[in-house]
This record gives C-alpha cells, structure tokens and sequence, in this order.
C-alpha cells in the first residue's frame, strides 16, 4: 500500500454516495506548478514547455533544494485585496489570491446571500462569554478547568433509554462536585451552542431556559422544597428495556415499586421497575437512562422508596409502557434533609425536567428513528452557524415527517443505494409505504424514477446495478441481436452496456432506459440535497468518518461502552461556514484520490494531486506554541481543508516516487515542508525528500536536507533516527570531517541472540514459517518464546508488539485520559480525547501526569492497573484491548517491569503517542525471582531476512537508556549437511 494511504482512508471513512462539487473540481482550470498527465497507456509524463525543458526540471530543483537547506521562503510579494466573489479579504500572493477566486467561483458563493450582522438567536446562543470560577470552588473542581461557559447544558449519554429529552441546563458548583461523588451524573458541557427552534412534535423542545449563576441554580419555585414537600407528587413516565425483562404481560392498573439496579453493567444508575402483584419480584423494564441518572441518587442518598401503576398497554409487548410513580415516603428524612438540601433541590428539578421533556416523547419511535432525531437535533443545537436558512429548514423538516416517513427514510439512508426497487422495499414497522414514500418525495427527500423522463443521464450507470444477471444477460441479448451471455458475471454485464450503450459523458442510448424501466419498475433514491446534507450532520456529530449511525446500535446493544468523561466546549471546531466547506470539498477530493487508485486512474490521481496543491498556501497551520492558550491550533488543525490536503499530497509523493518521477515527488514534498511548518509528519517528508535527491544523484543537496532536518523539532522517532544515520553514511571524507556528536549514540551495539529452526519455506516475500519444538507449524515469534521458556532462561511472555504496551498505558493513564479538558471532548462516542496524538496532550496536563507518573515511579503501578481493570473493564479506549491479554499477564508484567522504567515509558508515550506508538518491540517477557522480585524483557524478533526498521532500533535505544533488558532475537535456518 502507498504510505499516506492508510491514514487517507481512515479520514474518508465511509465514501459518500453524491459528491457534489466533483464535476467543478474537474472541470475548473488549476493554477498549479506541477504539470503532470499520462500518455495513452496510462504512465505517468510531464508536460514540456514551449522551450522544450520540464517545469521541474535538474536545475531548477536544485536551486530549490538549496533554498530549503537555506530555510528561505518564496519571495512573492503579499498584498491585501479583495474578493469580486465572497467580499471577504485575502491577503497573499497572485498564487493564492487566484486560489481563493477558483474556490469562491466553484462554490458558486456568489449566488449565497450573505450575512452582514449577528441575528437575535446567534447573540442569544453563539455567545462566547466566560465566567471565573470562584477560587473555593477551583479548589474542588481542579486546576484544569479554569473557565466555566455561562451558557452550559447537559448532553447526556442516553444510547440506552429513551432518546435525548431537551437540554438541561448545569453550571459548575459544590453541587456539581456533589454529584459527582455520587458517581451518577455524566456533566456534558456544550458552550457556545446555539438552540434550534423547533417546530412542532419534537422531543427535544423543553420549555425554557436560562444562564444561571452558581448561586441561582435552584429556581424560585424550588427553594423551599422540601424531602416531605415531595411525597405523594405523581410523576408520569416510561417503562423500557422490555426485551430484558421478566414479565412480559402487563395489564394496566398493575401496581410497581422501583428498585435500583448498582450491578448493571450498563449503568451503574439503572433502576429496575418491578411487579408489585409479583411473589418473585418479577422485573418488568428499566426506567429511562435520563431520568435514572437524577433518580437514582436521589433514592439511594436520601432513601427515598417510590411506588406506582402502569396507566396504558402498549399494542407490542416490547414496546415501552406508560406509568405513573410517586415518592410513598422517605427514611429518616429530617437527619438528610440537612445534610445536603440544596443537592437534593438540584436532584429534584433536574428529575422534574426530564418528566416534563418526556411528556412529548413519541412512544411509537423505534430506536434507530430516536436516535436519528437526536443526531440532528443535537447538530442543529450545537453547529447551527454553519447552516444556512434552508438547510436549517430542510433538516428541522424531518420532525414534522409522520412516523412512517421517518422510518422509511433512516432506512433508507443506512442502506447502501443508491438506487433502490420499491418492489424490495418492505419493513413490517412502517404501516403505509406508499403513503410515506409519497411525503418523501413532496418535500424533496427522495427522487423517484418511474418513467423514463426522470431517468437523469448520470444515473443510467447506478441503476444498472439494481437489475439481476437474468435481466441483464435479456438487455444484452436484445442489444446484441440474440448473442449469449451465460458465461459473464453482473459486473461484466454490466462493463459490456457501459462500453457499448453508455457515451463518454455517461448519458444512454434511447432505448436502454425503457428497458431497464420495464424490468425493474418504480425506483426511489435519496435526494442529493439530503444526501449531502444529512452526510454533513453526521460528520459533524461524530468528528470522524469511520462512525456513522450504527454506533448508536453498538451502544444500545451493549456491544461498545464508551467511556465517561465531561464534554467542555469554549471554541467552535468551524468558525464559520466557509471553513466548513473548504473541508467537506477536501475531503471530496481524497475520496476522489482513493477511489481512482481502485480503479487504477492515474490520470485522475495527478488532477486531485494538483487540486490539493493549488490549495494549500503558506499562511497554513501556525507554529506550535507552549503556551496553553495556543494549544487549541494543534488538535483542531486536523480539521481544517488544509490538513485533508496535506494527506493527499502525501499519497500523491509516494504515488509520484512509486512512478519513479522524483523531480515532481520532490516539489510536493518541499511544498510540504514549505506550508506546513508545525506537523509531526515533517520528519517523514524530509526522509522521502533526501531519500529522493539521493536517486536524481544530489547526494550534498541530500545530504544538507538531512542535516537540516535534524534541526527541526518535529523530527522525531524513527525519522529522526533514520536522518542520523543518512549523515553518517553521506557524511564521510571529503563531504564532512567532523563527525556528529551523535554518531556514538546511533552506532551503539544492541545485544544480539541467535536461535536456529526448521524452516518450513524459505520464500523471499512471504513471512518466514518453522517448526517449533511440538513440530508444530509457528512463526519466528512463537519459535523465540519457546527458545525463551526453554534453554533462553525460563522466560514467560507474550508475543504482542504495541499491543500490551499500549494497553498498559491505556489503564495506568485512564483518568489523565479521560480528566476535564475544554474541546478536547465532543462527542458521546470518542475513545480518547481529541488532543492525545499531539504535542498539547502533554502541555496541557503537565501538572496531572508528573504527579500521576510519580505514583507509579513509587511501586503504585499495580494498584492503579487493578483498580482500572476492575472500574472500566469492556469499556472502549483507545489502544486498550480488553480481550488479548489477561489482568493477571498484566499485573506479571506490571510488577516484573518496575516503576521506574513504567513511569518513563508513560511519560514518552504522553509527550509523543503518535510517533511512539508503534515500532514497540516484538515480545514482553517476564520472570520472578524469588516471592517479590521479578525482572522483564524485550525482544525484537527477525527472521531469516528481515532487518530492524528505524522505528525499531529507535524504541531499542531508547529503552535501553531508560534502564530496560532489551535485545534482538535473530532465528536463522539449522544448517544443512
């Protein structure tokens, strides 16, 4: 695989149906120095100029590369101007200002009304003032989190009950602190979000809300509540999780008692209904996560015992159940009441204003509808600015859909498609299809196809899709006078009417659509509009593209856990539209890119390549500061259009290298390096760049490149080792004299152990396979721990990598992971806060990791692996691999290795986790000796013909500073008489 094309499509995620500025993409003219096609066999060439030489010919890349060694900037002269198209101004050189002028007129902004001051609902939601925390209350809450919104409200993890019930309002105080010793409240903070007003039936309306200060967080009316004021108050709500009760008749008027339910291991707040009528206590459901999350500390702190009926039957038994319940009486409830009132007021109100959210909630909304709505909900609340009137009104429209609209659509939308059969189309929840089909349709949802006048030209190819080979091979026959087709496959099929009946702009010929029309009847597929927008919604909800809805179900289902932690919001991802669609675009570009390395269209690689690089511009991401306030710039550049763009040229230099045009993969990599000053991938693309100067024959230019790179921070890792050796090797007499100051440290001898096999193949490329001591068939790293637990020493040990290690890290360094950070949490579904593979991750907690890391320097390792073991065990987290190793292999490991050397190895992984997180050697063994001592091991394994990477000899070294056994374990064939 090309380097960078991992990473490109992780970023891509799940490709996109509709690409909607693919066609402007390519068709708009490029201002790009980089003139690439392809000859007619699809080879890469470079276009000549009109006196015969390339554009990036020797001798200009020399005087490039001399400039880099240099650290010299182009010297364009940068001018303010302004926009024709958008109004906006930009500054820069023509290359840029022309840029800017290509996207605007792409876009088509010029079209877009726009906005010259603030409305009344982006002052009352945009907001971005800040409050400072008393210094009593910074004292209970931390030193991390210095500013409080005056405008937070709660975004609750409730995957597993009914979906989200409105927003409820929380600023941070005591009780705030309160609750959190209780353990039953998850604080979400959102700032700056800006409420949608919807219209209609929607359950995420609640009636009111304010910016209350600390002291005012009780209303008026709460104030003199009371533990007995609340006795006998009826409070009406559901009954859900019916597939996991015990009882599944219910008749209304049947009388229940609630009981809370500690030991779930979905929710540790989870209270169960039960059956008052019942000799076995039989369960009937759960209460709603949202409101067991107030409830439940309520009962167990102030001994609270509620009672109640059911007041309706559900036409499905599984479905959730209407019941009323009310507070019988409270335990000893003048000595609580005193000891903390004004919690048990704050408990109350918030378990009164879920009961009121609820009273609209739908009781027919199936799980994956709910969970939709809180999807779009939560992106118009949150990301409302980066909408515009329409879109806004198209997305609310969704709530005024009926039931079966709703459903068809979601439906629809997780399927695959495009194009689907309405003949296919049939889901025993939703009642009348054609009914809701119809509504889809009216409101421009879905596009229908059901004569041939609808057929557009560029979905003749789409629609091919939905026929059978039956209908095809009958198509075929009819258009090829009779010929048979038994022996072709759809796509092959399909490939015959593409070449023979589709032209070159995509549109059939007059007879191929009837046809396809007759046999697949009336099809229905998602509207482009709501395609992209609905694309954008998710993108914008879960911050990635490798998540989509299905993450909700995982939840639901138990399958996933996430972990708890306090989403602190105080800067907005997107700052404003433009920045978002500069990103979507992007992203449309590096799925064009993987999409034409599929299909092996090189001319289409070299066009995105020279978009990306028409693109980017020197005013790029800043340098890194170490100051806090600046730290935000580093995790959320990931997502800016520039950092898509810097992902593509990457591809597209491994791309250019593997087409052995070094001159073109040169001027990308140096335009690299030229705009993106503050990256962790610049030790790589200054790798490649020497690497490269090395092929044309510029061994001093490349030997100045390394030397160069050497300097630069944000080389590191195996980059870093591999320029140091670069030097050495380029840097004999007469090139240099003085030998670096690091050649002893890169020389240094990493201690060597050799075992002989039986090889079962010796074939270069595939990975070496021997028979082991059972005869068994194993790896070279099976073979290595039988040598280790045999004649090596009586070595226990694990054959992982960067699994353990990480692992380990994972559940030494939880609370540091997942401790109150602003922006670094956003998302009810991360695994690790957004800011962990940079540099801030670090910075930001500096006091809380050293004092962590001290702990585990003093022998409390152990303590503190058993402890997240035991709190968070199934829970997801990046790197933690709950299923591969044991608590009791960790805990040998944990104790074998030391304090020290842990708090050393957290430490490097806290400062660098994206350099350092791989390359990790290949086995962890571990001995005791005697009842408390016990010592470790790491062993890099190679085979017959395999060689340590930079990566590998870096971590080598490394731990060996850090005081680690470590060695290189070589398996080489027996010799042969």
């Amino acid at each position: 695989m090309l380097r960078g094309r991992e990473s490109l499509i992780r970023l891509i995620g799940k490709r996109r149906r509709v690409l909607p500025n693919r066609q402007s993409l390519l068709s708009a003219p490029i201002q790009s120095s980089l003139n690439l096609c392809t000859d007619k066999n699809g080879k890469v060439v470079s276009i000549e100029t009109s006196e015969g030489s390339s554009l990036v010919d020797d001798g200009d890349n020399r005087s490039k590369v001399e400039s880099f060694a240099g650290g010299e900037k182009r010297s364009d002269k940068s001018e303010e101007v302004t926009c024709p198209v958008c109004e906006n101004k930009v500054i820069g050189n023509n290359y840029i200002v022309n840029s800017h002028l290509d996207m605007c007129l792409s876009r088509g902004s010029a079209k877009k009304r726009k906005l010259t001051q603030r409305t009344l609902l982006q002052m009352n939601f945009c907001s971005q003032s800040k409050i400072e925390v008393h210094s009593s209350e910074r004292e209970q809450m931390g030193d991390d989190l210095l500013l409080v919104s005056c405008d937070e409200s709660i975004v609750r993890n409730g995957i597993h009950g009914l979906a989200d019930f409105g927003d409820v309002e929380e600023n941070d105080s005591s009780l705030s602190e309160s609750l959190l010793n209780l353990n039953s409240v998850t604080r979400n903070y959102i700032d700056g979000s800006s409420r949608n007003p919807i219209h209609g039936n929607n359950m995420d309306d609640i009636n009111d809300t304010h910016s209350l200060s600390v002291k005012n967080e009780v209303l008026d009316g709460d104030m003199e509540t009371t533990l007995h004021d609340i006795s006998g108050v009826i409070l009406e709500t559901f009954i859900v999780g019916r597939r996991f009760s015990d009882e599944k008749e219910i008749n209304c008027g049947a009388s229940i008692f609630l009981l809370r339910d500690p030991h779930n291991v979905k929710d540790p707040n989870a209270i169960k209904v039960i059956s008052a009528y019942s000799r076995d206590s039989k369960v009937l459901g759960f209460l709603p996560r949202e409101l067991a999350q107030y409830l439940s500390p309520l009962i167990e702190k102030y001994c609270l015992i509620f009672e109640g009926q059911v007041t309706a039957v559900p036409k499905h038994s599984l479905d959730v159940v209407p019941v009323q319940i009310f507070c019988h009486k409270a335990v000893s409830s003048g000595k609580i009441e005193q000891d903390n009132i004004e919690l048990f007021r704050y408990l109350w109100r918030k378990t009164q204003q879920v009961i009121e959210s609820t009273k609209k909630y739908q009781a027919s909304k199936t799980k994956y509808q709910q969970n939709f709505c809180v999807l779009i909900g939560e992106v118009l609340r949150n990301s409302l600015h980066l909408f515009i009137d329409g879109e806004k009104d198209f997305l609310d429209s969704f709530n005024s859909f009926s039931d079966d609209c709703q459903k068809l659509f979601v439906r629809l939308y997780i399927r695959k498609g495009p194009w689907f059969r309405m003949s296919n189309i049939f889901y025993s929840e939703i009642s009348d299809l054609q009914k809701a089909m119809k509504e889809l349709s009216v409101s421009g949802y879905v596009r229908p196809f059901e004569n041939i006048n609808e057929l557009h030209d560029d979905d003749a190819n789409d629609i091919l899709n939905l026929l059978t080979v039956s209908e095809l091979r009958e198509i075929m026959c009819i258009l090829k006078q009779g010929l048979a087709f038994d022996d072709y496959t759809v796509r092959e099929l399909c490939g015959q009417i593409r070449v023979k009946h589709l032209s070159n702009d995509g549109s059939a010929s007059p007879a191929l659509p009837s046809m396809i029309l007759e046999r697949t009847g009336a099809c229905i597929r998602i509207s482009s509009k709501a395609e992209s927008l609905f694309w954008r919604a998710e993108r914008l909800f879960f911050l990635n593209g490798e998540q989509d809805l299905s993450s909700f179900l995982l939840a639901d289902l138990g399958i996933v856990k996430y972990p708890t932690y306090n989403c602190i919001v105080t800067e907005q991802i997107f700052s404003d539209r433009n920045d978002l669609l500069a990103y979507e675009e992007a992203i449309e570009v590096a799925q064009m890119v993987d999409q034409a390395l599929d299909e092996n269209d090189n001319e289409l690689v070299l066009r995105c390549i020279k978009i990306a690089e028409s693109r980017i511009s020197n005013t790029s991401p800043k340098a890194i500061e170490t100051s806090t306030s600046e730290t935000l710039v580093t995790f959320l550049s990931c997502f800016s259009a520039s950092s898509v763009y810097s992902k593509v040229l990457t591809l597209g230099a491994s791309f250019l290298e593997r087409e052995r045009r070094y001159n073109e993969a040169i001027y990308l990599l140096k335009r690299l390096l030229e705009c993106f000053t503050c990256d962790g991938r610049r030790g790589y693309w200054i790798l490649r760049l020497s690497v490269d100067l090395e092929h044309l024959g510029y061994h001093d230019e490349s030997l100045s490149v390394a030397e160069s790179g050497l300097l630069d921070s944000w080389v590191r890792a195996g980059s870093k080792m591999a320029l140091q050796r670069r030097v050495l090797r380029l840097g004999k007499p007469p090139r240099r004299w003085k030998i670096p100051s690091f050649a002893n440290l890169v020389k240094r001898k990493i201690n060597e152990v050799h075992v002989q096999g039986r090889p079962l193949n010796s074939v270069t490329g595939m990975k070496s396979r021997f028979y082991g001591e059972d005869d068994e068939q194993c790896g070279v790293e099976q073979l290595a721990l039988q040598y280790y637990a045999g004649e090596g020493g009586g070595w226990q040990g694990v054959h992982t990598e960067s699994g353990i290690w990480l692992t380990i890290f994972g559940l030494l360094m939880w609370d540091v992971l997942f401790s109150d950070v602003p922006n670094v949490f956003r998302t009810r579904f991360q695994t690790a806060p957004l800011d962990l593979e940079t540099d801030s991750f670090y910075l930001v907690r500096k006091s809380s990791i050293e004092s962590h890391l001290q702990k585990i320097h003093d022998g409390m390792a152990e303590e503190i692996l058993i402890t997240s073991w035991e709190s968070y065990v199934g829970t997801a987290c990046r790197g933690v691999n709950w299923n591969r190793h044991t608590l009791s292999e960790l805990r040998a490991a944990v104790a074998c290795i030391g304090g020290p050397c842990l708090a050393l190895l957290c430490r490097h992984l806290a400062q660098g986790y994206r350099s350092w997180s791989s390359g990790m050697p290949d086995l962890l063994l571990w001995r005791f000796n005697g009842e408390f001592g016990g010592e470790a091991k790491l062993v890099e394994v190679k085979g017959p013909r395999d060689q340590l990477s930079e990566q590998q000899r870096a971590w080598l070294l490394f731990l060996m500073d850090c005081g680690f056994n470590t060695e290189v374990c070589k398996v080489r064939p027996e010799p042969t008489s």
